[in-house]
Order: structure tokens, then C-alpha cells, then sequence
């Protein structure tokens, strides 16, 4: 009588330290933050100790739940929140012989435990589960009960609930789990590292068949089911060696998310997070980088003598819709097992020659024309760290060369040239409309890659080039959801025109010759209208490869990360097959589109030599027809050869039927002044190749010339 009488105090007594169970229903476990790629695959689950992604019971395999009725509390549809015949078995066995709990907990109890109370196992704590588990048997139905342990529970290696246990196990979800499996994860709840089918698949295999067995007792299932599933073999998921999908891609967004959220929200709150990846040409640019990045490792024969290998040990591609600014590839390495540094974000590297579009563009904007000429020779300038005296990577000089040849050869005497004509420091206001935010030095040097960029910066830089002239940076995520569906954050794309249109199609019509005629051939891909430029730096530490249609943009570099010499790679070999090589995969993937003409100019037939119009005396190897700015034009003829006029006479302006671009042939109407010789509805009518293409007919041209 007094044992009872005391019994009862210490119910009453630990009954009012209780919390009350009506907080479960408002509880809000850790859930994982999933990122999906652009079609819906999962690039990362981002969770601290908890990988729980919470569902609700109809998302559950009615496998999963009788082997959990079966196996921890067969009576769970029979009972109250109490089993009384386990927990008097287990009680005698803690009270009398003063071992710990051994079973008898029922589902609801062991909610309780999970929820509100430590897993030390003593007399008080097992008493105040019972007076929980009845509290929770009148608060929520048995569905809901149900619902909230399979969430709940621990399955092994930080696997929290049944969503994140069947993923982890098996790569599927809780719903498309069959009977086998369901016995397999059920039966790791006793111990779920001491019988992980991962480290342990024969005690795995052991507990499993003790589930199967336990449901056939029940006549939970059938004689024939109980066989047949436990002589099917155990399938389990390949267990991962990286934390991330496309690691260099998903860690930057990470790096994003922390950044608006802070890690405990990102870690815990189940976000989930809508990218732009596009997972099969991010597939495609990593192939393209390790097949070079073999390439290199190989013996080669470089000027006459052969290398063991090229000493190019890392790349990275970098890959954006230029109309959206949508991150379609982003390799930052050649493998991140080996290095997690990010050559795309986090290096900043000398940029060589694929600096000079900015120049060019700051030239052009300032009233130079592609026809300007120019004399590549030699030179010397006076500066605060001495003569300084630019030299051109084959070491020669072109003589009177035109803005355009000058690009396409990527010479850098006339680069300088022009840097100095134009004040690097307006260079470097090009530079910082255009995107780029690292440091710049305004020195001579700066038109030759000589200061660090990112390669993001480096790309976002030409996708506004690409985009005539208006700026879309580049982004990585789209939308972020909470738990529940609910919108957070939706990107809206924001462009801002930042140059003339006529201006930057003025230099893309000279990058395009890159492609052509220059040093970017090898990066040419049949078929498509696209520009681009090549960068080398001093004793071949980096090599680059920068181009774009009118709808994508890629970013190719290769070099090391302890900043030592290939065996003179330069941007126009592996970076340019690298990029021909990705390109060739995505360009079809876009509608074919043509870069515009640019307005406001027009083409002169002029004489490089003479600096002037040409006549009919000046040889061919001496002329280019080039574009000039209507305001611009050269009205002197070449005093070189004759004094004969040129193509278009002094002052002679040209209507707009007279320059139309027609994409589809690639070339432009241009018409002598008759009447009868206007265009007619046959675009091909009278043309003559676009602009930069020459009528030499069987003629040889001296491509050293300034064509």
C-alpha cells in the first residue's frame, strides 16, 4: 500500500514537469535544403548533423509502416499509448536485476523519448513516457503518431527520417520502397551503425530476414512474399565521394545562400533552391576539360623537340545564356577531389591579349573605326619604371596595319599604341561599365592582360559584349522555396545598357574576324556567326580562350596553380579546341542567330600603305575594304601608288539600303550609285562577301598585309 501511495506521488510529481504535447503538433525538425539543377535532378542536400527530409504518411511505402508496426509495436492499432505486458517485463528486468530498459517502449512512447526527453534509460524517464505517450494518443490520431516517428527516428550516417534514409540507402524515395528494402531500413532502428548495410551487410541481411520473419508471423504478409523477398539480393546505393554534384558549381551557390540566409537557416530550414545548371552540357564541359587536360599529359613535338608532357596541370570553362545571364557550365577545375579551389570565383589570374576587346572598344567609342590604320612598328615610351618598349608575340612587326587586322593578328604594338592615344584610364571606365571590378593599373601594360581578373568577371564582362552592349550579369540561382512551397526569393533579370549598340557591333564585327582570319581559328565552329579573342601571357603561365554566338558565351583558361610555364601553350591551341569542342555540343541546343551589322558606318576600299583611299594603281596586297564611321571616312586617296580615286568619293555617303545586312547569307548589299542596280526582292543581288571578305576572285592575299 505504501509503495503504491509513493508510486503515485512521483507520477503526479514528474507529470507536472511535463511539456505539454500539444507543441508537437507546431514543431519544426531540422530538414535538409535540397539544390536542383535546371531539369529538376538534386545537385546537393545541405543539413548539420540532421539529413532529414520530412513527408507526410501518404508519401510513405505501406511496406514501411507494418514492418514498423511488426517489429517495434505489433499492438499499435490495439493500444492507448501503452503496452502493459512489454513494459512490465522490462520494468522487472531494470528494477530487479538493475539492467538497463531492454524493449517495451511503444511507437508513441519512443516519439516521446525522441521529442521531449533524453535517451538515458532510468526508472523517472520511462514513467514520465507513459504519462507523455497517453497524452499523445489523445491529442493526435494514430496516422499522425505515425507520421511524426518515421520523421523523426535515426537510420545511420546522419540519415534523419524515413525520406532521407531510402535516399541514402537506396536512391529512391519512401514511397518506392519495396518490401525487402522496407525490412532492411526497419531493421536498422536497433542499430543502425552496428547493422549498416553499408560497413556491415550481413548483419544487415541478418536483421532483415528477423523483420520478414516477424511480419509472416503476424500474417502481415504471405509464405511466398516472405521467401521471395528475403532471397533478393540487397541493391544498395553507390555511397558518395563528394558532398556536391558538379562541386564548383553547387559550392558557389552555397557559398551564395549562406551569404543571403546565414548557415543556420541554410543548414536547417529545408530550403529548397532552383539553379540554372544545365546538367547536360555541364556534363559536356567537364569532358571537354579532362579530355584536354589529357591532352596535355601527353607527349607532344613543340618547336622541333619533343616534351614528356605540355605542364598544363589545371583549366576550368565557364559557360552563360548572354540574353539572361543564366549560368549554364561552370567547371572550375580539373578535379575537386584533388583541389576544391575555384579557378572560375576565387583565382585571379593576368588575362593576356583577351584584354584587348576593351581597348578596341574603348577606341572605337572614342571615334576610331575598324578601317583606322595604324603602323605596327617599333616604338619606345618613356615611363616612371623606364623605357618600356612593346614587342609582338612572333616578335616582328606588320607595318601600317587597320583596328581590325591589328585585333584579328592580336597585335600587341598597335594595342599599346592605341592605349596611349586613348589614356588607360578610360580603358579601365570601359572596364568597370562593363563589369569587371578588380583592380586595374592604368598603365601602357593594361591593354595586354597585364592586371588580375576573375574568370567570372573576365566572362561577365564579354557576355555584355555579346549582348550588344547591354549588361546581364551572370546568375546561379533562380528561385528559393521554404519548406512549404513558399516563394523567398525569385530572380528578375535586370539588364542596363551600358554602350551603344553601334559600338559594340562595330567590335564584334572585329572580333568575329578573329574567328576567321585570326588568331581564334582553331576555335571556328562550322556554321555558326561567332566572335572571340585569345590571350597568351608572358612564358605561357596562362592561356585563354574567350568567345560567343549571339546567345552563349564561353570562358576557357588553362595554366597552374603554382603559376610555372607550359610548353607554350598559348590561347589559340588547347583553350581553343576546348572551346570549339564544348561549343560544337551546345550552339544546337539555341536558335541560330546572327550578330547585327553595326549602323553608322560604312565600307571604303583603302590602301594601307598610302593611309588613304585606294586607286587603281595600289596592289592588292596593299588594300582592305574596312568600315569607317560615316563622320570618319577617309576623303584623301593613297599618294603611295597613284592619285586616282577610290571606290566611294570624297564625302560620298551611303543610304541604309546600301549597307543591309542579310544574316541568313551572311554578307551585305552594296551597290554602286545606278538606279537600275538597286536591290531587288533576291537578297543575293549584287553582293559582295560581309564586311572584312575581300573580291580577289584566284588573287593571293598576303595575310600579313592588313587584309
Amino acid at each position: 500500500m505504501l509503495g503504491a501511495l509513493i508510486f503515485l506521488i512521483v507520477v503526479v510529481q514528474v507529470a507536472t514537469q511535463l511539456p505539454d504535447v500539444d507543441v508537437l503538433g507546431t514543431i519544426v525538425p531540422n530538414e535538409t535544403t535540397k539544390i536542383f539543377a535546371a531539369d529538376g535532378s538534386v545537385l546537393a542536400e545541405l543539413h548539420q548533423e540532421e539529413n532529414r527530409v520530412v513527408v507526410p504518411i501518404s508519401q510513405i511505402s505501406d511496406f514501411v509502416k507494418a514492418a514498423v508496426i511488426a517489429t517495434e509495436d505489433s499492438n499499435f492499432y490495439r493500444h492507448n499509448g501503452l503496452d502493459f505486458g512489454g513494459l512490465f517485463r522490462s520494468v522487472v528486468v531494470d528494477v530487479i536485476r538493475g539492467e538497463g530498459m531492454q524493449g517495451g517502449s511503444t511507437i508513441t512512447m519512443q516519439l516521446a523519448r525522441n521529442i521531449f526527453l533524453n535517451k538515458k534509460k532510468k526508472v523517472i524517464r520511462k514513467i514520465a513516457e507513459m504519462i507523455l505517450a497517453l497524452q499523445l494518443e489523445r491529442r493526435f490520431t494514430k496516422e499522425e503518431i505515425l507520421e511524426f516517428y518515421l520523421n523523426q527516428v535515426y537510420w545511420g550516417h546522419n540519415a534523419y527520417g524515413i525520406e532521407s534514409a531510402s535516399n541514402m540507402y537506396f536512391g529512391k524515395t519512401a514511397a518506392e520502397l519495396n518490401l525487402p528494402e522496407a525490412a532492411t531500413l526497419i531493421g536498422l532502428l536497433r542499430g543502425p551503425e552496428l547493422y549498416s548495410p553499408f560497413y556491415r551487410p550481413q548483419r544487415a541481411r541478418w536483421r532483415r530476414d528477423i523483420v520478414l520473419r516477424r511480419l509472416l508471423i503476424l500474417n502481415m504478409i504471405t509464405e511466398e512474399e516472405f521467401y521471395q523477398a528475403k532471397e533478393t539480393p540487397m541493391f544498395l546505393a553507390s555511397r558518395r565521394t563528394l558532398r556536391y554534384k558538379h562541386p564548383y558549381f553547387t559550392s558557389y551557390v552555397v557559398k551564395q545562400l549562406e551569404l543571403m540566409y546565414g548557415k543556420d537557416v541554410v543548414y536547417n530550414d529545408g530550403l529548397k533552391v532552383y539553379t540554372t545548371l544545365d546538367i547536360d552540357l555541364q556534363r559536356k564541359a567537364e569532358d571537354a576539360v579532362e579530355y584536354y587536360m589529357m591532352e596535355a599529359s601527353r607527349p607532344h613535338w613543340v618547336r622541333g623537340r619533343e616534351v614528356s608532357s605540355l605542364n598544363a596541370t589545371q583549366a576550368a570553362l565557364f559557360s552563360v545564356e548572354t540574353k539572361t545571364g543564366y549560368i549554364k557550365a561552370w567547371v572550375g577545375g580539373r578535379d575537386f577531389l584533388e583541389r576544391e579551389f575555384d579557378h572560375i570565383a576565387q583565382a585571379k589570374r593576368q588575362v593576356g591579349s583577351s584584354f584587348k576587346p576593351y581597348t578596341y572598344l574603348t577606341a572605337i567609342s572614342m571615334g576610331q573605326s575598324p578601317g583606322t590604320i595604324i603602323d605596327d612598328s617599333p616604338v619606345t615610351y618613356n615611363t616612371v619604371q623606364g623605357p618600356y618598349s612593346p614587342q609582338n608575340f612572333t616578335k616582328d612587326f606588320k607595318g601600317p596595319v587597320t583596328l581590325k587586322r591589328a585585333l584579328e593578328l592580336s597585335l600587341n604594338v598597335v594595342a599599346v599604341k592605341i592605349s596611349d592615344l586613348i589614356n588607360p584610364s578610360n580603358i579601365i571606365l570601359t572596364c568597370r561599365k562593363l563589369g569587371i571590378q578588380s583592380y586595374l593599373a592604368p598603365v601602357l601594360s593594361l591593354t595586354l592582360g597585364a592586371s588580375d581578373i576573375s574568370i567570372l568577371e573576365h566572362a561577365s564582362a564579354f557576355c555584355t559584349i555579346a549582348n550588344g552592349g547591354v549588361r546581364i550579369d551572370p546568375v546561379s540561382i533562380l528561385r528559393i522555396e521554404d519548406r512549404n512551397g513558399n516563394v523567398l526569393y525569385k530572380h528578375q533579370i535586370a539588364p542596363r545598357r551600358v554602350f551603344e549598340a553601334r559600338h559594340i557591333y562595330a567590335l564584334v564585327y572585329m572580333m568575329r574576324g578573329v574567328m576567321q582570319r585570326g588568331t581564334g581559328q582553331g576555335g571556328s565552329v562550322p556554321g555558326y556567326d561567332l566572335a572571340g579573342k585569345t590571350g597568351t601571357t608572358n612564358d605561357f603561365r596562362d592561356a585563354w580562350f574567350m568567345g560567343f554566338s549571339p546567345n552563349l558565351m564561353t570562358a576557357v583558361w588553362m595554366g597552374n596553380d603554382d603559376n610555372s610555364s607550359m610548353q607554350e601553350v598559348t590561347g589559340g591551341w588547347l583553350p581553343a579546341q576546348m572551346w570549339r569542342m564544348y561549343m560544337a555540343y551546345a550552339l544546337p541546343k539555341f536558335p541560330k542567330e546572327y550578330f547585327p551589322y553595326p549602323r553608322g558606318m560604312v565600307k571604303q576600299r583603302i590602301c594601307v600603305v598610302g593611309k588613304g583611299l585606294a586607286t587603281q594603281m595600289c596592289p592588292e596586297s596593299d588594300v582592305a575594304e574596312e568600315l569607317m564611321w560615316e563622320n570618319g571616312v577617309y576623303t584623301n586617296t593613297c599618294q603611295s601608288h597613284s592619285m586616282f580615286g577610290g571606290l566611294v568619293a570624297s564625302g560620298t555617303t551611303r543610304s541604309d539600303w546600301e549597307r543591309t545586312f542579310f544574316p541568313d547569307t551572311g554578307r551585305i548589299i552594296f551597290l554602286v550609285d545606278t538606279e537600275e542596280k538597286k536591290p531587288t526582292n533576291n537578297p543575293q543581288s549584287a553582293v559582295i562577301p560581309a564586311a572584312g571578305h575581300k573580291q580577289t576572285d584566284s588573287v593571293k592575299i598576303d595575310v600579313n598585309k592588313g587584309l
